[in-house]
Parts: structure tokens; sequence; C-alpha cells
């Protein structure tokens, strides 16, 4: 085997332990900040680069891969999202991707249930309330939210994340899961996990708790509009782990504020950053925290050296330990 080092270019500021793995065989140009690369610095750098570490954050389409040139043979993205790589492209380009399933996958159902019991149980909202004076004597109603315990749980989206979220949820003792997948499992799987199939506005009208965990798909995209919030409860939480783009946030707006659903909790949005005078942020019902669900120092680290590992076995001709297959 040849001693050439591999041209890899970092997108961003990543672990050291997955630097350590690049670096034992290649030359690393790494984009040093914890910060996005401009386009046009992203642009100008990829030129005959071997393999690619990118984010979610960075658009790997024609045109990127254009400037790259065919020297790029391996695109390796530190998440399990794949919605901001033209999969198509590469693959006609014969570019292997490389993704992180997997590894974020109790993180994100961790927070997920965070999120949920934050928005749902009013934790930001009477927090605030206590540290600025708004805390007087005990009221009987005051700050009450939904209790899980012999709630209706609908969850859009029941992948891998989605059955960690069901099992960390299932203590709490809803009463009953409902489902709602591109393709239905088994019934043997439904046994299993004791969650019932719905069609999507049945879980939308029955669910006392809507959990969006699907992937961004031109079949999913805007899913959640307004048509959607109202099938809801108006005493429904929706909560979003998955993509800003699955929720029409204009209309997600609007539900909130007339009421048409109780309460919101988001973890992602679009754009991201979302600007701080956005409506949603002057909103007491609706939760936003950026984008943070696989933000544990164990997974976050994982996610780094198994898109390292991604990227040398795909560079080396070796089988990626995960592959996206297009």
């Amino acid at each position: 085997m040849s001693s050439k080092l591999f041209k890899v270019l970092v997108t961003r500021r990543i672990p050291r332990e997955a630097i350590d793995i690049l670096r034992a065989k290649c030359s690393l140009d790494i984009w040093d900040s914890d910060e996005c690369i401009p386009s046009e610095t992203l642009h100008e750098r990829v030129k005959s680069i071997d393999g690619l570490f990118c984010l979610l954050t960075d658009k790997v389409g024609s045109s990127l891969l254009d400037s790259a040139g065919q020297s790029l043979k391996v695109v390796s993205t530190m998440s399990v999202g794949v919605d901001h790589i033209d999969l198509q492209e590469c693959s006609r380009r014969g570019i292997s991707i490389g993704y992180t399933p997997d590894v974020l996958t109790a993180a994100t159902a961790e927070f997920t249930l965070a999120l949920l019991l934050s928005t749902s149980r009013r934790v930001l909202e009477s927090a605030a309330e206590a540290k600025c004076g708004g805390w007087g004597t005990w009221k009987p109603m005051w700050m009450c939210g939904p209790s899980l315990d012999g709630s209706t749980v609908g969850i859009v989206g029941l992948g891998r994340i989605g059955i960690a979220t069901l099992e960390r949820l299932r203590p709490f003792a809803p009463k009953r899961f409902l489902y709602n997948n591109t393709k239905r499992k088994s019934t043997s799987q439904e046994k299993s996990l004791s969650v019932e199939y719905a069609d999507f506005g049945t879980l939308l009208e029955e669910s006392d708790f809507v959990l969006c965990m699907c992937a961004l798909t031109p079949e999913t995209k805007n899913l959640f509009n307004k048509a959607a919030f109202d099938k809801m409860k108006n005493t429904a939480i929706f909560i979003n782990t998955a993509r800003g783009g699955i929720v029409e946030q204009d209309d997600l707006t609007k539900a909130l504020k007339d009421g048409s659903i109780a309460a919101a909790g988001l973890d992602v949005t679009t754009p991201e950053p979302l600007p701080t005078n956005h409506a949603l942020f002057n909103m007491k019902n609706c939760v936003i925290t950026p984008h943070i669900a696989s933000a544990s120092l164990q997974t976050r680290t994982r996610m780094a050296t198994l898109a390292a590992e991604n990227l040398i076995c795909g560079l080396e001709g070796k089988e990626m330990p995960a592959k996206y297959i297009v």
C-alpha cells in the first residue's frame, strides 16, 4: 500500500480523538473554528481533496462537488441526517458517503424526553417567573401542564431514535403509543413494542403528545402545516427533534398563538440559528433549544470518531463502519 497521505478537508473544529485518527493517514486542512466555514472558503478549499469531513450545516451539492473535482472519493458527515448532501449526485460521481447512525440514538432520545417534559410542565416559564419575582402565593392551577400518565403519545417516525424515545417514555405510564411510518412495522414488532399503527390524521386527532422524529425528505417537507395542526387537540404538545424543514413554521406560530395546540418544543428550526426576533421566541408556550439533542460529550466524540473511521475506510477502499446506501 502506498504511504501517500490522503488530502482531507475537515470543515469544523472536532474532538481531538477524531483528529488523531485522521492524522495517521491524512494530510489535513482543518477549518479550526466552532463557526461554519464560509461557503466561498469551502468551495476554495475543497479543490483537489480526496475526502471531505463535513457537518449537517455544510451544503454538499453539485456546485461544491464541481469545485472539488474528480479527486474527491469520500464524503463523511458527522450526522445521522444526510439531507444536506445531494445523494444522487454523489452516487453519479462514484463518491461514497459515510454517516453516523446509532451512536446518537440514546442521547437524542434522552433529550427528546427532556424537551417534552420541559415544554409540557412549563419548566422554563416557571423558572423565569421564580427569577423575576412572579412567584407569589401557592395557587392550585398556576403553571399546570399535562401529564404523560394515562396519555396518548403519537410518534411520527418510529425508527431507532423513535423507539429509544418510546422506551424512555414508558415508565411515565402513557396509556397508548401510536405511530406513523412510511412503512408499517410487522405485527410482531408492533406487539413487542406495544404500539398501534395509525394513519397520520388519526394520530394527530388522538394524541396528547405528538413527537416529530422522521427524516426530512421531499415527502415530509412541511408535513406539519396548518392542516396538521388543525387536526390536533387544542391541549396537545408538539415536539420536534428531527429537522426544521418538516414543520411549516408560520403555521406553527399561528397555531400556538390561536390556541390550536397548547405548546411546542423545538430543537430544530428553519433557519438555524433562528433569528432572535422571530415570533416563536416571544411565545411562552414555545421552548426552543439550539439543535443540541445529541450534545452529550460521549456522543459527540463517538460521532466524530465514527465519521473519521468512515472516511479512512472509504479512502482505503475498505468497508465503511457506517456507509449510507443511496
